[in-house]
């Protein structure tokens, strides 16, 4: 799909190994001015940073908070971007590791922030999301796109795309699944404490329990 804005997933480690239904890769995939960069921290990240400091482009990080520009409520105009490129990052992994992501690198934190509201809530049936308002990476791409096409800052031609993937990889999942039940019923039994992954950052030497059910992307 072309667009616009160029959008770059920053991907966390945990998403590439142990998340198989990853959809920012499969977001990757379905946008043709994309890229994909694995790592916590991207300081040093010298793609990253080429895009950050390339005075063609405008970055800007989807981030919501207090400070970020609310696209839905029109908080970005074209006149921002003085004639530049809109660079959209988005970190790629479960909430649970995308603050550390986003703690560790500073060149992040100073860019501008952007959000959008009101989105529709998450389609997610393979997967339960940890609060209401989660969104999957695919998802949130979407309802950005969506945001970006009402301000008139983005032409989205084909919003049924990005869904309509999502929603036949969750049918392959689910038919998968029903193919397998004995495979099923060990992903459903809880497992002991001792078995949960454990993911280390370089953000605190303290140890980070991930648990699979929560995963939002």
């Amino acid at each position: 799909m072309p667009t616009r804005t160029k959008f770059v997933f920053l991907m966390h480690p945990y998403e590439f190994k142990r998340v198989k239904a990853n959809t920012g890769r499969l977001t990757h995939l379905c946008l043709r001015d994309s890229e994909l960069h694995l790592g916590i921290g991207f300081d040093e990240h010298e793609a990253v940073q080429a895009l950050i400091n390339d005075p063609e482009n405008f970055p800007v990080l989807l981030y919501p908070g207090r400070g970020a520009r609310d696209l839905s409520q029109g908080e970005l105009h074209a006149s921002d971007f003085a004639g530049r490129r809109l660079v959209v990052f988005l970190l790629d992994a479960t909430w649970r590791l995308v603050r550390p992501m986003f703690r560790t690198s500073l060149s992040l934190q100073r860019l501008p922030r952007i959000m959008f509201s009101n989105a529709a809530p998450s389609r997610y049936v393979i997967k339960r999301q940890p609060e209401p308002g989660c969104l999957s990476t695919l998802e949130a791409t979407h309802e950005l796109l969506l945001a970006l096409d009402r301000s008139g800052l983005e032409h989205y031609a084909q919003p049924e795309q990005l869904l309509g993937l999502f929603q036949r990889m969750q049918e392959f999942q689910l038919r998968c699944t029903a193919a397998n039940p004995r495979g099923r019923d060990r992903r459903s039994s809880p497992r002991a404490p001792a078995e949960q992954p454990v993911i280390k950052t370089d953000v605190t030497p303290k140890r980070r329990r991930i648990f699979p059910a929560a995963a939002a992307s």
